[in-house]
Order: C-alpha cells, then sequence, then structure tokens
C-alpha cells in the first residue's frame, strides 16, 4: 500500500488546551502548523473543566508563586519534580494574564481584575489558610478556554485536521521521531504527516476505568502510540478519583462548589471532612476527600437506599449566588442527578478523574529517555509526565498545565525546528507499515471477540482491582487478569466495514490504546508497595518511619513501565528546584 505523504514544520496530535496554547505559538511564530483532532476543537475534553486555572495573582488576598509551589509539592507526596514545579508556579501568573488578553472572558471582581475562587489544597503562606488562586469563567472555564485559543489558532492560520486519528508514531533507525501516521475518520484514508518536531497533547485515559468523568474520546492514544514506539510511561499507577462525581452517572461536580461554600454531609447530615481535614476542611486535596467520602459509605453512613453515596450541599447559599457563579452545575445537577440545588443536595460518589503519569518529559516539554531528549518528539498536557502533578493534582493545577508547557514545549520546537536542515529526511517506513497491518488486521479478523466485550472487561478489571482503595491480593489478580483482557484485544473484530462513519473500527483502535495504559496501570500499582498521594495500599504500615503508609526510604522515585516485557524501572525524583530551596520532604496533613 502507498500511503500519502504530507509535509510540515510541526504537527500536534490533539487540539485541547496544550495542543491549541502550543499551536498558537507555533503558528505566530511563522511555522506551518498541523494539528489533527478526533472532534471538533472545542470539543476536546479542556472544555469540561470548570472550577478554574491557578495563579497567584492576589487578586483578593495576598498570594506569592512560592506558596503555590509549596501547596503543589505538597499535593504531590513530594513525588513531583521540584524544577518543573517551580517552573510551573512562576510562569502561572504570566500565562494567565497572557490568556485574558487573547480574549478570555473571565469573571471579574468590583475593580475589574480577574474574580478567584478558594480550591481545595491551594493554601497561603505555606499552608496556612485557604488562599483565593482559581482564576474562574463562572464554572465553564475550560469552555472559555477552548474557544479563545482556537478563535487565535484561525487569525494564526494554524491547519487543522478535524476528525482524524492518530495511529502511530514513525521513527527512524535512530529513534528520531518523523511523524505520525493518522487516519481520516470518515473515509479510513491513511495519510503519513511528516514534520521536523511532533508534539503529543491527546490527553489522558480515564476510560480505562468504568465510572469516569473523562470524554468518550479520552482512549489514551498519544500513550498508546508512545508505548508501541519503545517510549516508556511513567508513574501511571498514580490516578485521581475527583470526589464529587454525580453518582450513577459520574458526570463531573467541580470543586468550585465548595469553593464557593459547598459542604459534604452523610446520612446524619454531619459536615463529616472536620473529622478528616481539621484545618482545610472540604477543600482539602482531592485524594484526601475521595478517601474520606469512601471511608463514609464504607462505614455504612452513606446516603440513599444503598447507603452509596454522600450528599455535596449548597442549599444554604444565596440563590443568586448558584445562578450566577455555579450556573452549569445547576444544570448539571437538574438533567443527571434529578436534583435542583437551591433546594437539595446532590448526591456525589469518587469518580476517575485525571491520569498524573504518562510520556516522560521535562519542563521544556522535551520527551526524555536515560537523561536524553528524544530528537523531534515533544508532549504536553495530561499525556505528558513533567512531572508537576506527582502523587496527586491539586485542582486547578489542569489548565495551568496546559498552558504553561503548551507554551514552553511551543518554544523548545521552535528552537530545534530552527536548527534543523530545510528539507525533511527521507522517511522510515517500518512504524508506517505497522500501522497500516493494525488497520487490515481489524478488517480480516474473523471469530474473533467483540470490541464491546473486550472493553468492558479492562473496565471491570480496573475498576474492582485498582481503584480508590488498593489491597494486595487485588492488585496481584488484577495484574494476572489485566494480560488476560489483552489477549482479549489482540482477538478483536468489528463487523461494520464500511467507509463512512465507521465508528467501529475507530473504537477497536481506541481500545488498543486503553489496554496498553490499563497494563502500564496495573503493573507499576501493583509493584508500588508503599501509600502516597492518590495511591493507597492496605498493606502499607503506618509507622514513624513510613507515616501514612508513604516509604521515602524505597519509594521516592519515579516508576517507568515499558511494553517491552512488561518491564519496570525506576528514576529519582527531582528535589532541587530552579532558584529556591527544596521543598523538605514532611507528612502530609491538611
Amino acid at each position: 500500500m502507498t500511503v500519502p505523504v504530507r509535509h510540515f514544520d510541526a504537527v500536534i496530535v490533539g487540539a485541547g488546551g496544550a495542543g491549541m496554547r502550543a499551536a498558537l505559538q507555533l503558528s505566530e511564530a511563522g511555522l506551518k502548523t498541523a494539528v489533527l483532532s478526533k472532534v471538533f476543537p472545542t470539543r476536546s475534553h479542556t472544555v469540561a473543566a470548570q472550577g478554574g486555572v491557578s495563579a497567584s495573582l492576589g487578586n483578593s488576598e495576598p498570594d506569592h508563586w512560592h506558596w503555590h509551589m509549596y501547596d503543589t509539592v505538597k499535593g504531590s507526596d513530594w513525588l513531583g519534580d521540584q524544577d518543573a514545579i517551580e517552573f510551573m508556579c512562576r510562569e502561572a501568573p504570566k500565562v494567565v494574564v497572557e490568556l485574558e488578553h487573547f480574549g478570555m472572558p473571565f469573571d471579574r471582581n468590583e475593580d475589574g481584575t480577574i474574580y478567584q475562587r478558594p480550591f481545595g489544597g491551594h493554601m497561603s503562606n505555606f499552608g496556612e489558610k485557604p488562599v483565593r488562586r482559581a482564576c474562574a469563567a463562572a464554572d465553564r472555564t475550560g469552555h472559555a478556554m477552548l474557544h479563545a485559543l482556537y478563535q487565535r489558532n484561525v487569525r494564526a492560520n494554524t491547519h487543522f485536521f478535524v476528525e482524524w486519528m492518530a495511529l502511530d508514531l514513525v521513527r527512524d533507525a535512530d529513534g528520531n521521531v518523523q511523524g505520525v501516521v493518522a487516519m481520516e475518520m470518515e473515509t479510513s484514508e491513511i495519510v503519513v504527516f511528516q514534520a521536523k518536531a511532533t508534539l503529543f497533547a491527546t490527553g489522558g485515559a480515564g476510560r480505562i476505568f468504568a465510572s469516569s468523568t473523562n470524554a468518550f474520546i479520552n482512549t489514551g492514544d498519544g500513550l498508546g502510540m508512545a508505548a508501541r514506539a519503545g517510549i516508556p510511561l511513567e508513574d501511571m499507577e498514580f490516578w485521581q478519583f475527583h470526589p464529587t462525581g454525580v453518582a450513577g452517572a459520574g458526570v463531573l461536580i467541580t470543586e468550585g462548589v465548595r469553593g464557593e461554600g459547598g459542604i459534604l454531609r452523610n446520612s446524619a447530615g454531619e459536615r463529616f471532612m472536620e473529622r478528616y481535614a481539621p484545618n482545610a476542611k472540604d477543600l482539602a486535596s482531592r485524594d484526601v476527600v475521595s478517601r474520606a467520602m469512601v471511608t463514609e459509605i464504607n462505614e455504612g453512613r452513606g446516603c440513599g437506599p444503598n447507603k452509596d453515596h454522600v450528599l455535596l450541599d449548597i442549599t444554604h447559599l444565596d440563590p443568586e449566588v448558584i445562578k450566577s457563579k455555579l450556573p452549569g452545575i445547576r444544570e448539571i445537577s437538574i438533567k443527571f442527578a434529578g436534583v435542583d440545588p437551591i433546594v437539595a443536595p446532590i448526591p456525589v460518589v469518587p469518580t476517575c478523574h485525571y491520569q498524573m503519569g504518562g510520556i516522560p518529559t521535562n519542563y521544556r516539554g522535551e520527551v526524555v529517555i536515560d537523561g536524553k531528549p528524544v530528537h523531534g518528539f515533544y508532549a504536553a498536557g495530561e499525556v505528558a509526565c513533567a512531572s508537576v502533578h506527582g502523587a496527586n493534582r491539586l485542582g486547578t493545577n489542569s489548565l495551568l498545565d496546559l498552558l504553561v508547557f503548551g507554551k514552553s514545549s511551543a518554544n523548545s520546537m521552535i528552537d530545534f525546528i530552527k536548527a534543523q536542515p530545510a528539507e525533511l529526511p527521507e522517511l522510515a517506513t517500518t512504524d508506517v507499515d505497522r500501522a497500516v497491518a493494525r488497520v487490515a488486521r481489524l478488517d480480516n479478523q474473523t471469530g474473533g471477540v467483540e470490541v464491546n466485550d473486550a472493553r468492558n472487561a479492562m473496565q471491570r478489571t480496573m475498576q474492582n482491582h485498582c481503584g480508590v482503595f488498593r489491597f494486595k491480593d487485588m492488585l496481584a489478580e488484577g495484574a494476572a487478569k489485566i494480560l488476560e483482557v489483552e489477549e482479549m484485544v489482540k482477538k478483536t473484530q468489528i463487523h461494520d466495514k464500511s467507509k463512512v462513519f465507521n465508528t467501529a473500527r475507530i473504537e477497536a483502535l481506541e481500545l488498543e490504546n486503553l489496554i496498553e495504559v490499563a497494563k502500564a496501570t496495573m503493573i507499576s500499582a501493583n509493584a508500588r508497595t508503599e501509600s502516597r498521594g492518590a495511591h493507597v495500599r492496605d498493606d502499607a504500615p503506618d509507622t514513624a518511619e513510613t507515616p501514612n503508609g508513604r516509604d521515602d526510604t524505597n519509594w521516592l522515585k519515579h516508576t517507568l513501565w515499558h511494553r517491552d516485557g512488561n518491564r519496570l524501572e525506576y528514576k529519582p525524583v527531582n528535589m532541587t528546584p530552579l532558584t529556591v530551596e527544596t521543598i523538605a520532604l514532611k507528612t502530609r496533613s491538611y
């Protein structure tokens, strides 16, 4: 099969916040930039971000980037790299003001400055009390961000390829990245997008779990492509379960609801977070709140006929505050929970939300293996692991991550591209042939496994064996089961082989990416025998040397999962910031 080739200076896979921020930087630098997206750019999953983007602007009360850095390191349970965290927190005010100048319609204070609300884990003066740091556009911050960035990219003449799915990364014999193989979803036409620099901004992979706030498009495509190309995946055991998904639906209820004064209550009406986090209460870090909620449910204090959820109460707030600051949340609650939050509490339960791990990068957005950047390869956003989120991400740091590292990776790409020869090198075809073979295998498979059956088996395995609380025997059993599911995926078949709107083919290709993420997650989680951040083991002892089960002696290190042989290796956490003193290890409490 002869595959046509299109040539660009830069190709970006993914048109969410990170991809579009990078594309804007590249296009405005005069580089020919292609952006591939499975959906129209303003429908990318960044659109679902509700509560805000963090920056120490200090518009409502004193704040400082060093306090933000401290909160992020503490939130990460000291697994985050402190050079990258410092870079992100120092850049935060600049990128938010820059976004404001792009036309982002932030809510305003009476003096015209950007409105900021409190958010879980964000504190003033190194953990003293909650601070207003989340810059918000009501409860539709991600929606506003995507539209602002898309409009700027249209003006900058970015080339968008909408409803295209990337299939595989293209590397030459020396490991240099040359672009991607992609398929137009409507027609199944396969094309190589060759470029001097390639950026993955494909988002997360929350659909490996049965219950998730993630969109159906969040299938770990960048992670799967990277793994098949020999790139390890970092810290994949760490998945954040958002405390407040609508019970029974999984739809996200932003932390901004608690930032505006919402209170979590159990069946007795008790504000139970006062027992788990006396200082921060309902605005403790997400992993702390999620575990507290699950504990309340497990100990019989859940709500409803099955006692399987708790309640998020904002009935004490002024209805006008709810209508002006949380209009989308009210709409979600009415539609998905059948509850108007002005008059009754919202039923909520922890739901898989965010992937802390990903493709290993530095704060410049370069993909780094064995201490060396991979020639021509970059990653930003949820698909990347810089690592600024470590074992647990603070709310609103996700949108900040997109802006800071989308821009940073693009600046690195600009410098790299300008140093390359004008002519692109001869295209290596091995990975192109592999991508074509993947599609052909699906079209030719008979007597195999239904995609839906294999996907359901994967999601059940992940949900049952690798959830909020993790147990030794369940993880070991899950690691064995996920390899059995992998064998099912290898035999998946599709019945709809039409060339028009072939969703069955797309779902099968997405599943091949999801199973790589599921394997990386389960095997890494089974290996890490401590509790840290979002990864909590019931068999990790709580001692003076291992407070709350965290073992800094043996486990203050990043996990690297290799697809080849499902093998693991490790690398140290970077405890050295760029300009300030190291934020020293301490017991994490709120």
